[in-house]
């Protein structure tokens, strides 16, 4: 019997090839022993059609078209993956049996199924689930393939979330842009299942820092005397005690009493010493990644991402980068001395430390049962002259070197010294680490200088029923702080735990329950693979943008936030279509079913977004001879303002500093407005708005014609 195999990846289908081991040889887009062949994608092959693949009239926007249903849905080639898509069609036909090998979750099964169904080839599926490319792994998984049917609604919920994603970008996108158009507003007011609610966060973020009302608390600080020691400790607030949501005095007077309470009076400690250990922290995913990048060496994500994809693809220097999980499988511990052999030669900053390295530990991060669809992103083990990646490329690469590395050092220990003491009716606490064993931490210390906290106390000479006075309590008044502004770091690591802005109990409950099986997310929206990509699309449609070093709302992103449904905005979407997907996955829902009740939806949004409302604040300046806008213009002159009423109305006036400059310069001869324009080769001269009629020049004098 012919098989074919058809993986996700290039890397997997090398892996199945080396698990099958049976003299293959490598042919253009596949493998093949002369029976079998191992084939592969690049992801989507396939992407749905657009509107105007349908019919040409949805080229020109118009609401008259809304909502466009665009079901039955078609799909055709991806741009520049036609080649690989025909091959792998060619080969399905002459193979006896298919095997489905796509990544062990709901947009792997899509991937492979919508090739087989787009080539209509009629061949038993088998459905092979590997998300770790260790040859272990792998031979295992081919020894327990099961029937690619069971696997029928996996595909169907990843469909009718594609669809419905299309469906509801395409529009009202469509719907609003419009909208917006008709008041003068001419820019992409895209709409997105994820997109809008990520608007939403900064533009939350942004108010409530703006708004924040300083309000003052007091910290308390006792000062404690015993023998010849001295203690300073925080006070430790009852339920009873007058405090805000942080537990932090609010109340001047009580802190007052407080005070008078306890000076001069008899303090007791109560002591406790435990061991503790904190062991290695866990391999990069790329949120961890991208978030860190961002902290240490200020690379933006989407760097970061790029950076990963030529590190994995070009350099083949680490593993598959789009991860969300953070743990390797059971099997690939034996791997480690190979890989720890490749560190130690390619980077020689790291050859004491590899040395050091005990195989022998197997830290926290090999558990196969928290493996999702792929591992962990790692080194592999290839060779490489590390003078030959760029700045940031290296960084990059010793980031996921190094805490790959930290899995084969031991736990940090340490003694921590906690200490409570009682004066009056009142209780106050501090507390004090000291490294053991510093472990892993050897590896971060010429980084983190957080690593061994220092207190200024010595608290060792302290113990349990040591008898003092307290000599005072420092009252220090202190104001709260406004929420920090987001940075493209905090705002990727956001992504991942939307759940905690939630307000409704349902919606948050369902946002956790989607990511119970996933590490490092808790009630996420967007995945590792699309958060960047979309944040770069508010960046780009200039909803949002980057202001020293923080990720602020602009005045055009608010207003449409505003204008927009709280249902657009917030995560619920999400959520609910998790439900919905899940009714889908088990049955309950048909795909068509529920591709109905979003195309409902729609035809109520789009007569939302009809009654659209933007403030003043992120329209377009005015026309001074019209009703119209002014529209900032690219021409072959240069940059100009044009009226948004044309040709009804053809006023044009001159860019300055990117704003329209409509004071009006008159010509001397025929006294039409004079227009700014760019010299050929440098410079600035003056033409008159009556041409051809009036062909009169002026030259331009720091800004202004030159008229005698």
């Amino acid at each position: 019997m012919k098989r074919i195999y058809i993986a996700e990846k290039p890397e997997l289908a090398r892996a199945i090839v080396d698990a099958l081991g049976e003299n293959f040889s490598k042919k253009d887009g596949y493998y093949s022993n002369g029976k079998d062949t191992v084939t592969y994608c690049f992801g989507h092959l396939l992407k749905l059609f657009d509107p105007e693949d349908y019919d040409k009239k949805y080229k020109n926007w118009s609401f008259d078209h809304l909502p466009i249903v665009m079901v039955p849905w078609k799909l055709k080639p991806v741009s520049g993956k036609e080649k690989q898509l025909k091959i792998i069609i060619e080969l399905m036909k002459k193979a006896d049996e298919i095997i489905h090998a796509g990544d062990p979750d709901g947009e792997g099964q899509l991937i492979v199924d919508e090739i087989i169904k787009y080539a209509k080839v009629k061949k038993p599926v088998k459905r092979l689930l590997i998300n770790d490319n260790n040859i272990d792994v792998v031979k295992k998984s081919l020894q327990s393939m099961r029937k690619n049917e069971e696997f029928k609604g996996e595909y169907n919920s990843a469909l009718a979330r594609s669809v419905a994603d299309q469906l509801y970008g395409y529009n009202l996108t469509r719907a609003y842009t419009l909208s917006a158009q008709s008041k003068g507003i001419h820019t992409i007011l895209s709409v997105g299942r994820v997109q809008t609610p990520i608007l939403g966060m900064v533009v939350n973020r942004d108010r409530a820092h703006e708004n924040h009302k300083k309000t003052g608390y007091y910290n308390l600080v006792g000062k404690f005397k015993f023998g010849k020691g001295w203690i300073k400790a925080n006070f430790n607030p009852k339920e009873s005690d007058p405090t805000d949501e942080k537990k932090r005095i609010i109340d001047k007077a009580f802190a007052e009493k407080i005070k008078q309470d306890c000076k001069s009076q008899k303090a007791v400690v109560t002591s406790v010493t435990s061991e503790k250990t904190s062991p290695a922290p866990l391999p990069f995913n790329l949120l961890q990644l991208q978030t860190e990048a961002h902290k240490k060496h200020g690379i933006r994500p989407d760097e970061t991402l790029k950076i990963t994809q030529d590190l994995r693809e070009k350099r083949k220097l680490i593993t598959y980068n789009r991860s969300d999980c953070q743990f390797l499988s059971d099997e690939q511990h034996a791997e480690a001395p190979a890989i720890l052999s490749t560190i130690e030669k390619n980077c020689t900053e790291f050859k004491k430390a590899v040395q050091k390295a005990d195989t022998k530990i197997k830290s926290r991060a090999f558990n196969s049962k928290n493996v999702t669809a792929h591992h962990a992103i790692i080194p592999t083990k290839m060779p490489c002259n590390l003078n030959q990646l760029g700045k940031d490329e290296l960084k990059i690469y010793l980031m996921i070197v190094r805490v790959y590395l930290a899995q084969f050092y031991s736990k940090k220990v340490y003694d921590l010294k906690e200490l409570e003491i009682t004066c009056t009716d009142h209780s106050f606490s501090t507390s004090q680490t000291t490294i053991k064993r510093r472990g892993w931490t050897e590896l971060y210390q010429d980084q983190d200088s957080k690593t061994e906290p220092k207190l200024p106390d010595d608290l060792q000479q302290f113990s349990s029923g040591n008898s003092g006075e307290c000599e005072d309590v420092d009252i220090e008044v202190k104001e709260t702080t406004p929420p920090k502004l987001y940075t493209l770091g905090t705002l990727m690591k956001d992504l991942s735990r939307v759940s905690q802005y939630v307000s409704n109990p349902e919606i948050k409950k369902i946002l956790l329950e989607k990511d119970k099986d996933k590490k490092g997310e808790a009630g996420g929206i967007g995945t590792p693979a699309t958060r960047t990509a979309i944040i770069n699309t508010l960046l780009k449609r200039k909803f949002i943008e980057e202001k020293n070093k923080n990720v602020v709302s602009t005045a055009l992103g608010r207003s449409f936030h505003d204008s927009l449904p709280k249902s657009a905005i917030s995560p619920d979407m999400t959520a609910l279509w998790h439900e919905k997907q899940n009714e889908i996955r088990s049955g309950k829902l048909g795909v068509d079913e529920f591709l109905s009740e979003i195309t409902r939806y729609l035809a109520k949004e789009v007569e939302i977004a009809r009654k659209l409302v933007l403030s003043s604040k992120s329209q377009n300046p005015k026309c001074p001879a019209c009703t119209g806008y002014l529209i900032k213009r690219k021409g072959k002159k240069g940059v100009f303002w044009a009226c948004s009423q044309y040709p009804e109305c053809k006023k044009t006036y001159p860019d300055k500093e990117g704003k329209p400059d409509t004071s009006v310069r008159k010509c001397a001869e025929c006294g039409e407005a004079l227009i700014r324009r760019p010299g050929k080769k440098s410079g600035y001269w003056w033409a008159c708005s009556g041409f051809p009629k009036c062909r009169i020049t002026y030259f331009d004098v720091k800004g202004e014609p030159s008229i005698s």
